[in-house]
C-alpha cells in the first residue's frame, strides 16, 4: 500500500494593491511558507499583477516540493468586511500558476469575510468622486 499523500493549504489574500500567499499544514496551524507580491517585484505598483501573484506562486510550490507536499486546498480571500468583496487580479493567475508547478488542486474555497452590517464604508455620503 502507497504512503499517504500529504496536502497543505494555500491561503491566497488578492486585494488591488497586494498579493500574499501562505502555505500551511492541513489544520492550519502550522505556517510553512509566506510569499507576498513585494518579495517577487521591484516596483509597487506591479504588487498586485497577476505576474507577481504567478512568480510569488512558484515559489510556494517550491517550499511544497521540499516538504513533499503534492496536492493544496486553495482558500482565496479579498480584503471585504466593508471594503472590497472581490479578489484582485492576481487571485486566478496564482491558482494558475500552482497548478502548473504541479501541484494537485483540491477544494477552491471562497473565504472572504462578510459583514452582518458593521462599520460605514469610506468615500463619505456621496462616494468617492474622481
Amino acid at each position: 500500500m502507497a504512503a499517504a499523500q500529504k496536502w497543505g493549504i494555500a491561503n491566497i489574500y488578492a486585494s488591488y494593491n497586494n498579493i500574499m500567499i501562505t502555505l500551511t499544514d492541513v489544520t492550519g496551524a502550522e505556517t510553512l511558507a509566506k510569499v507576498t507580491g513585494g518579495m517577487v517585484v521591484k516596483q509597487a505598483k506591479d504588487e498586485s499583477s497577476p505576474y507577481a501573484a504567478q512568480r510569488a506562486a512558484e515559489k510556494i510550490a517550491e517550499v511544497a516540493g521540499e516538504k513533499e507536499i503534492v496536492g493544496v486546498h486553495v482558500r482565496v480571500r479579498a480584503p471585504g468586511g466593508n471594503k472590497s468583496t472581490s479578489p484582485g487580479p492576481g487571485a486566478q493567475a496564482a491558482i494558475r500558476a500552482l497548478a502548473r508547478a504541479g501541484l494537485k488542486i483540491g477544494r477552491i474555497e471562497d473565504v472572504t469575510p462578510v459583514p452582518h452590517d458593521g462599520t460605514k464604508k469610506k468615500g463619505g455620503r456621496r462616494g468617492r468622486r474622481v
